[in-house]
């Protein structure tokens, strides 16, 4: 038992977009006293991320204890139906499973909810609620309820949801957002913790995220841009110093009987460039254009022959390959009876494409019948993770080339990786100093929302994925 009877138990969730365990772990944690307060204090290790290891639809994974396909989101853009251009940017209304406070409201328990994804639209929960960096500059609501919008304001002048524009070369500008977007999300938190009722408090901050992607390169000596000493090489690490100090303050609002988890959906790595999927399947005849683009062209925007295209790709953080299927598609040319084998050999093509030298690459090519335990939505016909995932997927074409140095989206330095963290302590063990610091292994994104229902003493229903993470002892 975690506490005694009359206790009132809570559990604050504090969610670090991206944060990697190479660095919080092993490089940084005498440097993050409070990240390493609460780890010496309790359990920790690496939290292996959903597949595909991304925020949408990691995040919801995580915390309504369903894998991507039982939700049927596999990235930030899903294909709405099967035709050939009908996307959809994923949303709250994508979401139709219940998340943790929706189960806790069961019992009559109150949660604060700040920025996890996807929560926009605006959705009533047990308690309140700020959306998530999917929330339109424009939006008219992005709290639960409505009114808390203007204590929001109030409190903070004009609420940063994200960093619009990340991806850019002005790392001056960026860096200065990043602060400013992380101070005024904090800042919201702590009123909100000492203000409202609560039992569950999540916040996911996605600056974490952000920092890796505008300034890994900058940081990381192995990587292929990286420019020697620079002005922005210790950005990353100053940035998580900060951020530790920030979550200082909100252990100040953990009491003996709150659970504190400090958590990430993925980790980060360098990139050492893209590749270009859609460029290689019309070298290999599988993606078939009138016209061929004379410089690098969107994949909405290319002259496609689809009565000739058997297989096409979006591009991101890996690789979506979509096959064309007769009877399925509108212009289908691959028979449903030759799926099976037309997949395997397509598969099989992807996973032997070498780096620019002929060096093999060790992509993981896999297709959702493989990963989930339902299949909801429209999914790719096969994910491609390319080059152990130091290799993200670049969409367009136009390139001549199939090795890219540099995504084709914008600037950045990083890609996602497999691995996030995962630290959870007892209150009474942080402010007793209990130096306990034990490692676990095999962690899994879903077993968190099952262990938050545990230090609630709920029961966990037969549905949920993932295993009960044991505490202390």
């Amino acid at each position: 038992m975690f506490l005694h009877n009359q206790a009132r138990r809570k559990v604050l969730l504090i969610g670090l977009d991206c944060a990697a365990p190479e660095l919080v772990f092993d490089r940084w944690l005498d440097d993050l006293p409070n990240i390493r307060q609460v780890l010496r204090a309790g359990v920790y290790g690496r939290l292996r991320s959903s597949t595909p290891p991304i925020t949408v639809p990691a995040w919801m994974s995580m915390l309504t204890g369903r894998d991507p396909g039982q939700l049927g989101i596999y990235g930030f853009h899903n294909r709405a139906d099967y035709s050939y251009t009908h996307m959809r940017i994923a949303s709250s209304a994508s979401v139709r499973e219940r998340a943790l406070w929706d189960l806790l409201g069961d019992h009559g328990k109150r949660s604060i909810v700040i920025g996890v994804p996807p929560t926009y639209p605006v959705r009533p929960i047990p308690g309140d609620l700020i959306s998530c960096f999917l929330t339109p500059s424009d939006a008219k609501q992005f709290t639960y309820p409505a009114e808390l919008g203007a204590t929001v304001r109030k409190l903070v002048g004009d609420y940063m949801v994200d960093v619009k524009g990340f991806r850019t070369d002005n790392k001056g500008w960026l860096l200065e957002q990043i602060y400013e977007m992380t101070e005024k999300r904090f800042k919201v938190a702590k009123h909100l913790l000492a203000t409202r009722p609560w039992d569950l408090f999540a916040l996911v901050e996605i600056g974490v995220d952000r920092i890796h992607h505008g300034f890994w390169q900058f940081m990381d000596q192995a990587h292929v841009l990286y420019p020697g000493p620079n002005p922005f090489q210790n950005a990353i690490y100053d940035y998580h110093k900060y951020v530790d100090g920030l979550i200082g303050e909100l252990l100040a609002f953990a009491d003996d009987d709150t659970t504190v988890l400090i958590v990430s959906d993925h980790g980060a790595k360098r990139m050492d460039g893209s590749i270009a999927i859609n460029e290689w399947l019309v070298q290999q005849g599988y993606l078939v254009l009138n016209h061929y683009p004379s410089s690098a062209t969107r994949f909405a925007q290319l002259d496609i022959n689809w009565a000739e295209t058997s297989a096409w790709s979006e591009g991101g953080y890996y690789a979506r390959v979509f096959i064309n299927v007769e009877g399925r598609e509108p212009s289908g040319v691959v028979p449903q009876a030759e799926y099976a084998s037309f997949r395997q050999i397509l598969k099989e093509q992807i996973e032997s494409i070498p780096d620019a030298s002929g060096q093999p690459l060790h992509h993981l090519v896999v297709g959702p019948d493989e990963l989930y335990r339902e299949v909801r939505n429209v999914a790719p016909d096969l994910f491609v993770f390319f080059g152990d995932l130091y290799w993200r997927s670049a969409g367009t074409v136009g390139h001549g080339l199939i090795h890219l140095l540099e995504n084709d989206t914008g600037p950045d330095g990083a890609n996602h990786d497999w691995d996030g963290i995962f630290i959870m302590a007892q209150g009474q063990d942080l402010r007793h100093g209990a130096q306990l610091q034990e490692q676990r292994v095999g962690l899994q994104l879903l077993d968190v929302a099952p262990t938050v229902l545990r230090a609630f003493d709920l029961g966990v229903p037969d549905w949920m994925q993932g295993r009960i993470v044991p505490g202390r002892g």
